[in-house]
C-alpha cells in the first residue's frame, strides 16, 4: 500500500468504440507509468494465422478476448505490477476485473473513450491504419455495428472525449489514477 492507503497495484482499462483514441492514450500512459499495455487487437491478431477466430460467435469472441487479457494482467499483479488493457470491456467482464483486483489487492480503474463529433469519430476510423499484424482494419460500419451490438458500460468510469486534445485526456487519467 501506497501511504495514502490505495493499492499501488492497479488495472487500468481502457475500453471504447474504435477511433475513440483509447489506443493512442493506453499507449502514452504505459509510456508515462512505464507500466505493461495489453491490447485485445494484437493479442487477437497474433491469433489469426491459428484460424481459432472463425467460427466464435460474439459471446466466445469476448469470453477469448477477456481470458487472455485476464491472464496477462494476472501475471502482472502477481509480480506486484499495475496492468493497463486496451480493449472491450462489458460490465459483467469489469465485475469479474474487479474481483481479480480485490483478490490482488489492486484497485481497478476504467476509462471509457468516446468521440462526441459524429464526423471527427468517422473521419479519425476511416483515416487510420494501424497495421496490427494479422488483424483486419476497422471501417465506420463495423464501429457502428459495434455500437449496436456492445451496451454502454454502467459500472464507475472515467470518460473522455477524443475531440479534446490527446494531452488534456492523458492528465485527466492521471488525475483519475491518483
Amino acid at each position: 500500500m501506497h501511504a495514502d492507503d490505495t493499492p499501488a497495484k492497479q488495472i487500468i482499462a481502457f475500453t471504447g468504440l474504435p477511433g475513440t483514441g483509447k489506443s493512442t492514450l493506453a499507449e502514452r500512459l504505459a509510456r508515462t507509468l512505464q507500466t505493461p499495455a495489453f491490447a485485445g487487437d494484437w493479442m487477437l491478431g497474433a491469433l489469426t494465422p491459428y484460424r481459432i477466430l472463425g467460427g466464435l460467435d460474439r459471446d466466445a469472441y469476448i469470453s477469448l478476448h477477456d481470458h487472455l487479457l485476464a491472464t496477462l494482467v494476472l501475471r502482472q499483479l502477481l509480480l506486484d505490477q499495475s496492468a493497463i488493457t486496451d480493449g472491450i470491456l462489458t460490465d459483467a467482464t469489469a465485475k469479474r476485473w474487479q474481483e481479480l483486483a480485490d483478490e490482488h489487492g489492486a484497485r481497478l480503474r476504467v476509462v471509457e473513450c468516446v468521440c462526441s463529433d459524429v464526423e471527427v469519430h468517422r473521419s479519425r476510423v476511416e483515416g487510420r491504419v494501424r497495421g496490427i499484424p494479422g488483424w483486419h482494419e476497422i471501417d465506420w460500419a463495423h464501429v457502428e455495428r459495434m455500437r449496436e451490438e456492445f451496451p454502454s458500460i454502467t459500472v464507475e468510469r472515467l470518460q473522455v472525449d477524443a475531440v479534446d486534445p490527446i494531452e488534456a485526456n492523458l492528465q485527466a487519467v492521471l488525475d483519475y489514477l491518483a
